[in-house]
Protein backbone atom coordinates (compact mmCIF):
# COMPACT_ATOMS: atom_id res chain seq x y z
CA UNK A 1 0.00 0.00 0.00
CA UNK A 2 1.27 3.47 -0.88
CA UNK A 3 2.69 5.37 2.08
CA UNK A 4 1.43 8.89 2.68
CA UNK A 5 3.33 11.86 4.09
CA UNK A 6 1.85 15.02 5.57
CA UNK A 7 4.28 17.93 5.06
CA UNK A 8 3.70 20.88 7.41
CA UNK A 9 4.47 24.45 6.28
CA UNK A 10 3.96 27.91 7.80
CA UNK A 11 1.50 30.75 7.14
CA UNK A 12 3.67 33.46 8.72
CA UNK A 13 5.55 35.99 6.57
CA UNK A 14 7.56 38.09 9.02
CA UNK A 15 9.18 38.29 12.44
CA UNK A 16 7.63 40.37 15.26
CA UNK A 17 9.22 43.28 13.41
CA UNK A 18 7.27 43.40 10.10
CA UNK A 19 10.26 44.93 8.32
CA UNK A 20 12.03 41.56 8.62
CA UNK A 21 10.37 39.02 6.30
CA UNK A 22 10.56 35.27 6.87
CA UNK A 23 8.56 32.19 5.82
CA UNK A 24 9.12 28.62 4.67
CA UNK A 25 12.77 27.67 4.10
CA UNK A 26 12.06 26.23 0.67
CA UNK A 27 14.82 23.62 0.41
CA UNK A 28 13.68 22.00 3.67
CA UNK A 29 10.48 21.11 1.85
CA UNK A 30 11.91 20.40 -1.61
CA UNK A 31 14.80 18.16 -0.56
CA UNK A 32 12.45 15.99 1.48
CA UNK A 33 9.65 16.10 -1.11
CA UNK A 34 11.99 14.77 -3.79
CA UNK A 35 13.22 11.93 -1.55
CA UNK A 36 9.62 10.96 -0.72
CA UNK A 37 8.66 11.17 -4.40
CA UNK A 38 11.51 8.79 -5.33
CA UNK A 39 9.92 6.24 -3.00
CA UNK A 40 6.52 6.76 -4.58
CA UNK A 41 4.97 8.19 -1.43
CA UNK A 42 1.83 10.33 -1.74
CA UNK A 43 2.26 13.82 -0.26
CA UNK A 44 0.00 16.54 1.11
CA UNK A 45 0.77 20.05 2.36
CA UNK A 46 -0.89 21.33 5.53
CA UNK A 47 -0.41 24.59 7.44
CA UNK A 48 -1.74 25.89 10.78
CA UNK A 49 -4.36 28.11 9.09
CA UNK A 50 -4.57 26.54 5.63
CA UNK A 51 -4.07 28.64 2.49
CA UNK A 52 -0.90 30.38 1.32
CA UNK A 53 2.66 29.82 2.55
CA UNK A 54 5.15 32.71 2.25
CA UNK A 55 8.76 31.90 1.37
CA UNK A 56 11.79 32.95 3.41
CA UNK A 57 13.70 35.37 1.10
CA UNK A 58 17.07 34.10 2.32
CA UNK A 59 16.16 30.57 1.22
CA UNK A 60 15.95 31.87 -2.38
CA UNK A 61 19.58 32.99 -2.45
CA UNK A 62 22.92 31.23 -2.81
CA UNK A 63 23.98 28.88 -1.25
CA UNK A 64 20.55 27.75 0.01
CA UNK A 65 18.85 28.10 -3.36
CA UNK A 66 19.91 24.79 -4.87
CA UNK A 67 18.61 22.67 -7.72
CA UNK A 68 15.51 21.26 -6.01
CA UNK A 69 14.41 24.61 -4.57
CA UNK A 70 14.92 26.37 -7.91
CA UNK A 71 13.02 23.66 -9.80
CA UNK A 72 10.08 24.04 -7.40
CA UNK A 73 10.17 27.85 -7.54
CA UNK A 74 10.17 27.77 -11.34
CA UNK A 75 7.20 25.36 -11.53
CA UNK A 76 3.81 27.13 -11.40
CA UNK A 77 2.01 23.89 -10.46
CA UNK A 78 4.33 23.34 -7.49
CA UNK A 79 4.05 26.96 -6.38
CA UNK A 80 0.26 26.63 -6.56
CA UNK A 81 0.50 23.86 -3.95
CA UNK A 82 1.98 26.43 -1.56
CA UNK A 83 -0.88 28.83 -2.26
CA UNK A 84 -3.53 26.25 -1.39
CA UNK A 85 -2.36 24.24 1.61
CA UNK A 86 -4.90 22.27 3.64
CA UNK A 87 -6.01 23.33 7.13
CA UNK A 88 -5.62 20.83 10.00
CA UNK A 89 -9.39 20.33 10.35
CA UNK A 90 -9.45 19.03 6.76
CA UNK A 91 -6.94 16.30 7.62
CA UNK A 92 -7.77 12.81 8.88
CA UNK A 93 -4.60 11.61 10.59
CA UNK A 94 -5.54 7.99 9.83
CA UNK A 95 -4.74 8.71 6.16
CA UNK A 96 -1.05 9.36 6.91
CA UNK A 97 1.96 7.25 7.85
CA UNK A 98 4.20 10.20 8.75
CA UNK A 99 4.08 13.91 9.53
CA UNK A 100 7.09 16.06 8.60
CA UNK A 101 7.46 19.61 9.97
CA UNK A 102 9.48 21.91 7.70
CA UNK A 103 11.25 24.99 9.02
CA UNK A 104 12.10 28.60 8.47
CA UNK A 105 11.99 31.06 11.39
CA UNK A 106 8.32 31.75 10.64
CA UNK A 107 7.28 28.42 12.14
CA UNK A 108 8.42 29.63 15.57
CA UNK A 109 5.25 31.72 15.57
CA UNK A 110 2.47 29.51 14.22
CA UNK A 111 3.59 25.91 14.81
CA UNK A 112 3.84 25.59 18.63
CA UNK A 113 0.26 26.37 19.60
CA UNK A 114 -1.71 24.93 16.67
CA UNK A 115 -4.22 22.63 18.37
CA UNK A 116 -5.04 21.08 14.99
CA UNK A 117 -1.44 20.14 14.25
CA UNK A 118 -1.01 18.85 17.80
CA UNK A 119 -4.04 16.57 17.36
CA UNK A 120 -2.74 15.15 14.07
CA UNK A 121 0.77 14.67 15.49
CA UNK A 122 -0.46 12.93 18.63
CA UNK A 123 -2.72 10.59 16.67
CA UNK A 124 -0.02 9.61 14.16
CA UNK A 125 2.56 9.13 16.92
CA UNK A 126 0.36 7.05 19.19
CA UNK A 127 -0.59 4.84 16.27
CA UNK A 128 3.10 4.11 15.69
CA UNK A 129 3.44 6.41 12.68
CA UNK A 130 6.48 8.63 12.21
CA UNK A 131 6.70 12.15 13.60
CA UNK A 132 9.54 14.14 12.04
CA UNK A 133 10.92 17.64 11.75
CA UNK A 134 13.85 19.53 10.33
CA UNK A 135 15.51 22.71 11.59
CA UNK A 136 12.93 25.05 13.23
CA UNK A 137 10.23 22.50 12.40
CA UNK A 138 10.81 21.06 15.85
CA UNK A 139 8.97 24.08 17.24
CA UNK A 140 5.86 22.21 16.06
CA UNK A 141 6.65 19.54 18.68
CA UNK A 142 7.27 21.92 21.60
CA UNK A 143 3.78 21.88 23.10
CA UNK A 144 2.38 18.62 21.74
CA UNK A 145 1.20 16.33 24.51
CA UNK A 146 0.24 12.67 24.40
CA UNK A 147 -3.07 11.25 25.60
CA UNK A 148 -1.63 10.84 29.10
CA UNK A 149 -0.79 14.57 29.27
CA UNK A 150 3.00 14.21 29.00
CA UNK A 151 5.04 16.08 26.39
CA UNK A 152 5.71 14.00 23.29
CA UNK A 153 9.36 15.13 23.39
CA UNK A 154 9.95 14.38 27.08
CA UNK A 155 12.84 11.94 27.48
CA UNK A 156 13.28 11.62 23.72
CA UNK A 157 16.48 12.22 21.76
CA UNK A 158 16.05 14.88 19.09
CA UNK A 159 17.73 17.75 17.28
CA UNK A 160 16.78 21.02 15.63
CA UNK A 161 18.27 24.43 14.83
CA UNK A 162 20.83 25.17 17.55
CA UNK A 163 21.09 28.45 19.43
CA UNK A 164 24.71 28.68 18.23
CA UNK A 165 23.35 28.58 14.67
CA UNK A 166 20.87 31.39 15.45
CA UNK A 167 23.79 33.53 16.63
CA UNK A 168 25.90 32.70 13.57
CA UNK A 169 22.92 33.44 11.30
CA UNK A 170 22.61 36.82 13.09
CA UNK A 171 18.95 36.38 13.95
CA UNK A 172 19.35 35.72 17.68
CA UNK A 173 18.01 39.25 18.37
CA UNK A 174 15.00 38.72 16.07
CA UNK A 175 13.69 35.32 17.13
CA UNK A 176 10.85 35.21 19.69
CA UNK A 177 12.53 32.57 21.91
CA UNK A 178 15.42 30.12 22.15
CA UNK A 179 13.96 26.92 20.68
CA UNK A 180 16.85 24.72 21.85
CA UNK A 181 16.42 25.92 25.45
CA UNK A 182 12.63 25.50 25.30
CA UNK A 183 13.02 21.91 24.09
CA UNK A 184 15.33 21.11 27.00
CA UNK A 185 12.81 22.65 29.43
CA UNK A 186 10.25 20.11 28.19
CA UNK A 187 12.57 17.24 28.99
CA UNK A 188 13.87 16.56 25.48
CA UNK A 189 17.36 15.07 25.21
CA UNK A 190 18.61 17.62 22.69
CA UNK A 191 21.63 16.74 20.54
CA UNK A 192 23.54 18.63 17.87
CA UNK A 193 26.43 18.06 15.50
CA UNK A 194 29.95 18.98 16.61
CA UNK A 195 30.03 21.75 14.00
CA UNK A 196 27.22 24.17 13.07
CA UNK A 197 25.36 23.92 9.76
CA UNK A 198 26.46 20.41 8.85
CA UNK A 199 23.95 17.68 8.05
CA UNK A 200 22.81 15.90 11.22
CA UNK A 201 19.80 13.75 12.00
CA UNK A 202 18.65 11.93 15.12
CA UNK A 203 16.36 8.89 15.23
CA UNK A 204 14.64 7.83 18.45
CA UNK A 205 12.04 5.18 17.70
CA UNK A 206 9.36 6.78 15.55
CA UNK A 207 10.69 10.31 16.18
CA UNK A 208 13.04 11.51 13.40
CA UNK A 209 14.59 14.99 13.50
CA UNK A 210 17.18 16.98 11.52
CA UNK A 211 19.21 19.91 12.80
CA UNK A 212 19.33 22.52 10.04
CA UNK A 213 18.49 23.24 6.38
CA UNK A 214 21.34 21.01 5.22
CA UNK A 215 19.80 18.07 7.07
CA UNK A 216 16.50 17.84 5.16
CA UNK A 217 17.58 15.16 2.69
CA UNK A 218 19.19 13.00 5.40
CA UNK A 219 16.09 13.35 7.59
CA UNK A 220 13.80 12.38 4.71
CA UNK A 221 15.91 9.31 3.94
CA UNK A 222 15.69 8.23 7.60
CA UNK A 223 11.90 8.61 7.42
CA UNK A 224 11.70 6.69 4.15
CA UNK A 225 13.86 3.87 5.52
CA UNK A 226 11.39 3.41 8.37
CA UNK A 227 8.36 3.35 6.09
Amino acid sequence: MTKRILNVVTNVGHYDDPSHPTGLWLSELTHAWDVFAEYGFEQTLVSPAGGPTPLEPRSLKFPSYGKTAKAWHDDPARMALLENTAAPEEIDSADYDAIYFTGGHAVMYDFPDSAGLQRITREIYERGGIVASVCHGYCGLLNTTLSDGTYLVAGRKLTGFAWQEEVLARVDKLVPYNAEAEMKKRGARYEKAKLPFISYAVVDGNLVTGQNPGSAKKTAKEIAARL
